[in-house]
Order: C-alpha cells, then sequence, then structure tokens
C-alpha cells in the first residue's frame, strides 16, 4: 500500500510540475506550436535517464524499491509517460535489440495516433447525437 501512496504523491507532483512549466512556457512563446509539451517531453526524458542511472543497482546513488518508483513511476510518469516510453526503447536498445526497440516506437506512435484519433471521432459523434 506504500508504494501505491508514494506513486501517487510523486505523480501528483509531477503532474503539477508539468502543468506549470508547459503553460510558463506556452505563455512567452505565444506561438501555435506546442513548445510547452516539447519542452516538458524533452525534460522528462532526460530527467528519467538521469534518475533511472543514478538510482539504480549500479549507479553513483542506489535508492531503494520505494524510491524508484516514487521519482520514476510517479514523479517522471506524471511529468510525462513519454519519458517511460523513451527509457523502455533505450533499455531494448541497449541490450541491442534494435528490431524490437524500432517496432516499439513505431506501433506505439502509431496506434497512439489512431486511438486518438479514434477516441476524437467517437466522442465527436456522441456530440453530434445530442
Amino acid at each position: 500500500m506504500l508504494l501505491y501512496l508514494l506513486i501517487a504523491l510523486g505523480g501528483g507532483l509531477g503532474s503539477v510540475t508539468r502543468f506549470w512549466l508547459s503553460e510558463m512556457i506556452s505563455a512567452r512563446m505565444d506561438s501555435p506550436f506546442p513548445w510547452g509539451t516539447l519542452v516538458v517531453n524533452l525534460t522528462g526524458c532526460f530527467a528519467i535517464g538521469l534518475l533511472a542511472f543514478y538510482s539504480g543497482p549500479g549507479g553513483r546513488h542506489f535508492t531503494s524499491q520505494e524510491g524508484r518508483f516514487l521519482l520514476l513511476t510517479g514523479f517522471c510518469g506524471g511529468y510525462t509517460t513519454f519519458s517511460a516510453f523513451s527509457l523502455q526503447t533505450l533499455t531494448l536498445l541497449r541490450s541491442g535489440d534494435t528490431g524490437r526497440a524500432a517496432a516499439y516506437v513505431v506501433v506505439s506512435v502509431a496506434l497512439c495516433l489512431l486511438g486518438t484519433w479514434l477516441g476524437y471521432r467517437l466522442g465527436s459523434g456522441w456530440i453530434a447525437q445530442r
């Protein structure tokens, strides 16, 4: 149960940080390009890579399993799930599984875009019926 609470705490902090940073950047850039989201995804990927290295068994500052869940699954997951996707892809690449890594990237992007489109279409159909 403690693990779930730590993940929820980290996720909440990550989500609030994501919202704050994205809004701050978007307000300053005043552009239709989603700069805030891009910066969040880039910094989240950097953070999960750094935290995974430093908090892992071979890292400089080994962290308990609870600490890793708080930081990686909780904070980074709440901040951006793109960071988890990137770390999983890097893990596949580092293990020499290039084909599976490439397939994961292509399938994830394609199916996530398809899912977003289907959800949008389904939602817009429901709205049109009302």
